[in-house]
């Protein structure tokens, strides 16, 4: 499947790529980690038929730029904040996936970014989180990147595939796995993984009754990365909130069941008047 982000925003001397297709009210599309903007290459085309659907790739992520610097989530929300107004966008609903959903709760706490709506999808929000191998290659960064590529090569597939709960192909894992293959893409690898700090996440925690707009939490019944108990948390953390549960999907729900999304998205966003 082709696509791209063809667009740039400057953010502090690095490049952040994004895109939007259609046409109408706004919505925003984030990513998580490690994955990149191609996570809603099945979701976008369809809301595009109503909705002009706005998507970048963070700092440190896809196209745009790795630096050898901060891209934990200390930097994201400055960044999401900034290309808010680089879209000159006020309100937008946002739809946020895993690291993308921290940097949204976190532009719109710290930051005051509003949204008329927004939907999380399996984020990271809720202490305590992090992966073994996340624990594990926070204290030996230099060593996962400096390994000989094939070993590099042969552990991220077995880590993309525990994101999903369908058996994933090749086809599926190699738009998600090529991005962080090669020298200086496996060192951002490992770069952002050692960046991952449970701080960012508290910093915002205990604030989450004073967010300012309806929200939707869809969460994987088999997520392996972040337990859908995590996901009950949040929702009664969050007041008004509605929590939907999706069969047969882990960590990646983009993947496992995009129709889910698509469904529950579309009839939500209705509700709010922008569908």
């Amino acid at each position: 499947m082709n696509w791209e982000t063809p667009e740039t925003f400057m953010f502090e001397g690095h490049r952040i790529c994004w895109g939007a297709l259609g046409e109408g009210e706004p919505v925003v599309l984030m990513h998580g980690t490690p994955f990149w903007s191609y996570e809603w290459a099945r979701l976008a085309p369809l809301l595009a038929l109503e909705r002009k659907v706005y998507f970048f790739d963070m700092l440190g992520y896809g196209n745009s730029d790795r630096p050898d610097a901060d891209v934990s989530l200390g930097v994201q929300n400055r960044v999401f904040a900034a290309l808010m107004k680089h879209w000159h966008l006020n309100a937008p609903d946002v739809v946020a996936h895993d690291f993308g959903g921290a940097t949204a709760l976190r532009a719109h706490l710290i930051n005051r970014v509003d949204y008329n709506s927004l939907t999380l999808i399996d984020p990271v929000a809720i202490r305590p989180w992090g992966s073994p191998l996340v624990q594990h290659v926070r204290h030996h960064e230099a060593a996962f990147a400096g390994m000989p590529g094939y070993m590099h090569e042969a552990i991220l597939p077995a880590y993309l595939k525990s994101a999903m709960k369908r058996e994933a192909t090749d086809e599926v894992l190699a738009p998600y796995a090529e991005q962080w293959i090669g020298g200086c893409q496996q060192a951002s690898f490992y770069r952002q993984i050692a960046q991952m700090d449970q701080r960012f996440t508290d910093e915002v925690q205990d604030r989450y009754s004073e967010i300012r707009c309806p929200v939707m939490i869809l969460w994987g019944e088999d997520d392996e990365w972040i337990p859908i108990e995590r996901g009950r948390e949040l929702h009664a953390m969050i007041p008004g909130s509605q929590f939907i549960s999706v069969p047969g999907a882990g960590h990646l729900v983009q993947e496992d069941a995009s129709e889910a999304i698509a469904f529950h998205l579309q009839r939500f966003l209705r509700t709010r008047g922008r569908a």
